[in-house]
């Protein structure tokens, strides 16, 4: 393996199965940008002795997160990866068990922009990871969903929750939700909410908070509204949809 070097963005390059790559670490606070990565590349472009980045970050702009988690950037191979959050912590174990990994290749979610004249709601219908072990893309339902958020007028650098939701539950308590059937799965999310919190929420209020689909949002041309979805397993990922 290479011995890891800097340059203008924090590249660092190693052989992996032959193959030389190049890494872009993203910002500490902060989200890895489709600017970030198109600069990344044109800097592994001038060294011209690599044909693949992976970028390592720990949040990420949809605008750069495809339905696959290598894409092509012209006659460069793009891998995006997000980091564990316990890598902001201090005093990490050195060698920590195989089971916690510190780095998990991400996916988008499955979400979709319901219209009705001049408004528009955020409809959240799934997230999708991917398994870099078993070479699979494991699809995260609704009920493993535990909260998302909205930002309704995202300006492609600080996302700013403006509407925030809880989500999921168990499978079928969630399905008889959905169905109209019974609240078992809003109310065992409400406690966990609560507890975690350490406040109490009023049952009318919650009703407004839990759930899959925002509140309406009023659009405009060029509008970029950014929603970010983290599950129960504490994997995430934001999606950018422009109007």
């Amino acid at each position: 393996m290479a011995a890891p070097y800097r340059v203008g963005f924090r590249l660092a390059a190693a052989y992996v199965f032959q193959q030389k790559a190049y890494f872009h670490i993203g910002p500490k606070f902060g989200t890895v940008s489709k600017k970030m990565v198109n600069e990344a590349v044109k800097e592994c472009r001038q060294r011209g002795d690599a044909k693949w980045l992976v970028v390592l970050g720990f949040s990420f702009e949809s605008d750069i997160e495809g339905s696959v988690q290598t894409t092509s950037v012209g006659n460069f191979e793009v891998s995006k990866v997000r980091m564990n959050d316990d890598l902001l912590q201090e005093g990490l174990r050195k060698k920590p068990a195989k089971s916690a990994a510190s780095f998990v290749t991400i996916g988008e979610p499955d979400i979709a922009l319901v219209r009705n004249g001049a408004t528009a709601q955020v409809e959240i219908r799934g997230l999708d990871i991917y398994d870099p072990i078993k070479d699979v893309v494991k699809a995260r339902d609704l009920h493993d969903i535990a909260y998302w958020m909205v930002d309704e007028d995202y300006d492609m650098s600080n996302f700013v929750a403006k509407q925030v939701f809880f989500c999921g539950g168990e499978k079928e308590a969630f399905a008889k939700w959905r169905k109209g059937l019974e609240a078992q799965a809003k109310e065992s999310t409400k406690t966990k909410v609560e507890k975690t919190l350490r406040i109490e929420i009023d049952e009318e209020a919650f009703d407004r908070l839990y759930g899959y689909l925002s509140h309406p949002i009023e659009l405009s041309q060029g509008q970029k509204i950014a929603v970010r979805v983290v599950s129960q397993f504490g994997e995430e990922s934001t999606k950018v949809l422009t109007v």
